[in-house]
């Protein structure tokens, strides 16, 4: 690994293809004989602390239409969370039903799991059949593993029926030092980012993208009001600024003032702090409360000058999704992923049928939306929002950080890389929005 990173630190890129790959390599784990550890404690007690090991690993065999890539920086998401606390279920029953699939996806199902849905990194190889990427190539991944051997993901990959995403429901992810990756996962890196920046938009601007951009999500338009639960977080700060650089009206939805003024940092000048107005959707664990989501609903019409949003941008879930139905406009848009805070989700249905609201599910994003959405990092259109980095051996730290959302934006991890700031080739475009970029840093 050290003569791999060598070569990079040195930019001498065209010499990877020559080096060997190592047998084995550091990664972050989760070991299935240690699913059991957190039994009977609540979810907000189990600590990835105890569950994520750094381990040497095997390097995984090289297969038609993958890539090994050198990791230099990825990030925490909320499924590393998932993963790391085991729930809703192990993620070692999502690598033993992808084992099944065929000799080559066998090598998932082990008894750790290499874990992480974002990267910023190298070529080391192609497999057979790779044609667009080659050893050298400086690259980011978005996570969608998917096989395309069925027809229903011809449309639309995410339809495929055996379509996954990488390093949450398929092993060695990144991370890690290395990731094995489908080509079709791969993307131009950014030339005016770190590799710490690079790595963090992926998993989540992609599905904010899909979300509410695409013709697969909420489709939104100019002068949408659109409502963005946790607007200053890892996935609502991409909705954010996606809505102001669409058109949109957001109506940021925040938990305290340091959040609100990120939020107006981005742009936005329509911002409610739940915690500070004191709105308790919930009565009790069973019974919501009306009153509440009407109270809200008055505020956000209050903010708007009487319009009600065309668009509710939900990832919460649980917590906010009888809410978020109520104060959508007539025949306006719910658009849901994640589930952060439950993923059952009780709504009064009157309000949705009786007012021709529609509800759409979304989950990540296909290759072209994933390329789109970089396109438009890349150009500095769109900014990453990395607020804090830590090294490989604190990744249970920053998934903690994430679980216990003591964090904004997003938490970057360092792999290969041995510092901040470094990779960065087009210093010009990086010098006109570096405002923009650092804007998360050290809140």
């Amino acid at each position: 690994m050290q003569k791999i990173l060598d070569a990079i630190m040195a930019d001498e890129l065209d010499t990877i293809g020559e080096l060997p790959v190592p047998d084995t390599y550091r990664g972050v784990t989760v070991h299935a004989d240690e699913v059991e550890m957190f039994a009977g404690v609540p979810s907000r007690d189990k600590d990835p602390r105890k569950s994520l090991h750094l381990d040497e690993v095997a390097t995984p065999e090289l297969g038609p239409g993958e890539a090994l890539v050198a990791v230099m920086a990825s990030a925490i998401n909320y499924n590393t969370v998932w993963t790391s606390i085991f729930e809703p279920v192990s993620t070692f029953k999502f690598l033993q039903r992808y084992g099944k699939v065929s000799p080559l996806a066998k090598r998932h199902d082990l008894p750790y799991h290499v874990v992480g849905s974002d990267l910023a990194g190298v070529v080391l190889r192609t497999g057979p059949g790779v044609h667009n990427w080659k050893p050298g190539d400086e690259v980011v991944a978005h996570c969608l593993n998917v096989e395309l051997e069925s027809p229903d993901g011809h449309n639309d990959t995410m339809m495929d029926s055996e379509q996954r995403i990488w390093g949450f429901e398929t092993n060695f992810g990144g991370l890690a030092e290395i990731a094995l990756v489908k080509a079709n996962q791969l993307m131009p890196k950014p030339d005016h980012l770190t590799w710490e920046e690079a790595a963090s938009p992926g998993l989540v601007n992609s599905t904010a993208y899909r979300q509410l951009v695409s013709t697969n999500g909420a489709n939104m338009k100019q002068g949408d009001v659109v409502l963005i639960w946790g607007a200053s977080g890892g996935l609502g700060s991409y909705a954010t600024q996606f809505a102001l650089n669409g058109g949109a009206i957001p109506v940021c939805v925040v938990s305290s003032p340091e959040k609100a003024e990120i939020c107006r940092a981005m742009g936005a000048e329509l911002i409610i702090d739940r915690n500070a107005e004191g709105y308790r959707f919930w009565k009790d664990e069973e019974t919501q409360d009306p009153k509440e989501w009407q109270r809200f609903g008055a505020r956000i019409r209050e903010l708007t000058g009487g319009e009600d949003p065309d668009i509710v941008f939900e990832h919460p879930g649980r917590e906010t999704f009888g809410a978020s139905v109520y104060v959508t406009r007539r025949g306006g848009t719910i658009v849901t992923c994640a589930s952060t805070s439950g993923f059952m989700h009780q709504y009064d249905n009157r309000y949705l049928w009786m007012n021709l609201k529609r509800i759409i599910g979304s989950h990540f994003a296909n290759y072209r939306e994933s390329w789109e959405a970089n396109r438009l990092i890349a150009k500095g259109l769109i900014h990453p929002t990395l607020s804090k980095t830590y090294e490989l051996a604190e990744t249970g730290q920053a998934t903690l950080d994430v679980h216990r959302n003591a964090h904004q934006g997003k938490v970057g991890v360092l792999c290969l890389a041995p510092e901040e700031g470094l990779g960065v080739r087009d210093h010009q475009l990086r010098a006109r929005h570096l405002d923009k970029i650092n804007r998360f840093r050290g809140v």
